[in-house]
């Protein structure tokens, strides 16, 4: 036999070793880039599931009323002063028992009665305002009593907003807010306070003006704007009241400018009202001149510049057409709009209280009033006393020429 080379013999030597070894490694195999992928590609991450659904909100209140639909009836009257025992005793002789027996059914009836409380509700005490000249300086304070015979005519607000409020200082002013409170009667006039009334689901604020000493400000037409707005942003309704214009016989008329009365600044009462509507008022009436004044329906809402003397028993006068005051009905819806409205005529003759009056001359002197003075203002007066929203042009801002002295 043949030997065999010694590289053949190496060869057989090193596959023998293999064989031992479990084999040897073969060569790797070419690779698609298709199987290098899914070679190296991770495994896919687990499904995140989806968060819950958010939960719903809690329903709402319900919707309110449609404030048109609502109504709300106001009885307005002016000023008031039912009894002084300063400095000496004039109080009535039933002690104001039955002093508003005559009007208190057209009070009661509606919905809400104001009306402006000349001089202070105080048990004792000494006055704050020295009379130079008692012949035309007046002092009045009432027994805090009479406050219940408010509150049992039908009032349901009342301004303290006079030249007669502070007769007693401010704390007679106090007494008279304490008295009112506790005969459950609302109050506005000294200066910062309002009111606030629930009247059927309808939300009344009050505010009431002067420009004397102490009060909301009526002189400071810009401030009386602020409060009037901010009083208007939560209510539904806004009144308010002024005690401005001169005084007596030789005011009947509306001057359309800024008035005094024994050199004290009385406002311009036209520009006045005007601005507290568009500040977003909803009723204005005023008192003070003691006479009545016209009435106008501005912007849809009622201004009635002077409601005369209602019930003063003494010290004020109430000769002549001094002595006949209305009592303003107005319906307003609950944005308070004008809806209707009348004028019931009262008279006053001492020592009665004010009794009704079936001539109707208070009704009678306001419609020619507001007549001569406007022109046309807005409400047509019915025989009967009733106010009629009627079309009006831009309302004049003079007086026209034909108004003169009655």
């Amino acid at each position: 036999m043949r030997a065999r080379p010694a590289i053949f013999r190496a060869l057989a030597f090193a596959a023998l070793l293999c064989a031992g070894l479990a084999g040897c490694a073969t060569a790797p195999q070419s690779e698609t880039p298709g199987d290098a992928a899914r070679q190296e590609a991770p495994a896919a991450a687990p499904a995140i599931p989806a968060p819950p659904p958010a939960p719903e909100p809690p329903p709402g209140p319900p919707p309110g009323p449609d404030l048109s639909t609502l109504r709300i009836t106001v009885a307005a009257v002016g000023d008031m002063m039912i009894g002084t025992d300063y400095p000496d005793n004039r109080l009535p002789d039933d002690d104001a028992l039955g002093f508003f027996n005559g009007v208190a059914p057209v009070l009661r009836q509606a919905d809400l009665a104001i009306g402006n409380l000349e001089g202070v509700l105080l048990d004792g005490g000494e006055p704050a305002k020295q009379c130079k000249d008692p012949s035309a300086c007046w002092l009045f304070r009432s027994p805090t009593r009479y406050a219940g015979v408010f509150r049992d005519a039908g009032f349901d607000a009342l301004s303290l907003a006079n030249n007669h409020a502070r007769d007693f200082g401010e704390e007679g002013r106090d007494a008279s807010m304490a008295a009112l409170d506790a005969a459950g009667i609302r109050h506005s006039g000294r200066e910062g306070t309002t009111a606030s009334l629930d009247v059927g689901g309808i939300r009344v604020g009050f505010v009431a003006f002067s420009g004397t000493r102490g009060a909301n400000p009526m002189l400071n037409e810009e401030a009386a704007a602020a409060m009037v707005a901010d009083l208007a942003a939560g209510h539904d309704v806004v009144i308010v009241s002024f005690h401005g214009g001169a005084e007596g016989i030789d005011a009947l008329h509306l001057p359309f400018a800024e008035e005094e009365y024994y050199g004290e600044p009385r406002g311009d009462v036209v520009a006045f009202g005007r601005a507290m509507v568009d500040a977003g008022a909803d009723l204005v009436f005023g008192h003070g001149p003691h006479v009545v004044r016209a009435l106008e329906r501005y912007r849809g809402r009622i201004i009635a510049y002077s409601l005369g003397n209602f019930a003063t028993y003494y010290g004020i006068s109430v000769a002549g057409l001094k002595g006949i005051a209305p009592i303003l009905v107005t319906t307003l819806d609950g944005n308070g709009e004008f809806v209707e409205g009348s004028v019931v005529s009262t008279r006053q003759i001492r020592p009665s209280g004010p009794t009704m009056d079936p001539a109707g001359e208070a009704a009678e002197l306001m419609a020619r009033l507001s007549r001569q003075d406007f022109g046309n203002p807005g409400v047509r007066f019915e025989a009967d006393g009733r106010l009629l929203a009627v079309e009006r042009p831009a309302p004049r801002i003079h007086p026209p020429a034909a108004a003169g002295p009655e």
